[in-house]
């Protein structure tokens, strides 16, 4: 269980293919906290840590993952948005998120906003997924509150803060992300759809 709220940024160190599966090697400020078999949300994907060495450690995503998210796209030296599983006794600043990445969307706006920066993401409809304004939303792990929504596309405002402290500095027009839809609008998309069928 993660809340969308990114601990740090992390870095991509080196990348292997192998079969169907790709490690990463990643970098961090709390490498020396992770422990093997340890969750971390990269870019909103739930990976397990397999390996550590040093200020290394070692994730594996196989194909059903890479399929879905934009992490067969990461390059060496690349930026990711890192969260650890939420702790028991913690507060909840964002939301229930799972780290189980829908589908991924292209940026299809930046637009400073004298203060913020508006960003707008289209994605695929056809997959059964929706945002609803003022509804929640991960993109590349972040939560974030959708201003503007229609059947395929959103807009979400990022303050500068988030703007410095996440991968959201790297994102451009047709730059690739993850989207995790909110929990709750899943359930209730598939409960009406069962209901009229």
């Amino acid at each position: 269980m993660f809340t969308g709220i990114i601990e740090a940024l992390g870095k991509v160190e080196k990348i292997e293919q192998e079969q169907n599966n790709l490690h990463l090697y990643c970098s961090c400020p709390f490498t020396h906290e992770l422990k093997i078999d340890q969750s971390v949300a990269h870019n909103g994907v739930c990976l397990t840590v397999v390996d550590i060495n040093a200020n290394s450690y070692k994730v594996t995503a196989i194909k059903e993952t890479l399929e879905k998210t934009n992490l067969g796209l990461l390059k060496t030296n690349e930026l990711l948005n890192l969260e650890r599983c939420m702790p028991a006794n913690g507060r909840f600043d964002g939301h229930i998120v799972q780290g189980h990445i829908d589908q991924t969307a292209i940026c299809t706006q930046r637009k400073d906003e004298g203060g913020s920066t508006l960003f707008t993401f289209q994605y695929d409809a056809c997959k059964g997924n929706i945002t609803v304004e003022k509804g929640s939303v991960a993109v590349n792990g972040v939560s974030l509150t959708v201003v503007h929504a229609t059947n395929d596309t959103f807009s979400v405002y990022i303050i500068p803060y988030t703007l410095t402290h996440t991968n959201f500095n790297q994102i451009q027009v047709g730059t690739t992300v993850n989207i995790e839809f909110d929990i709750l609008g899943k359930y209730l998309t598939k409960l009406l759809k069962k209901q009229y069928v």
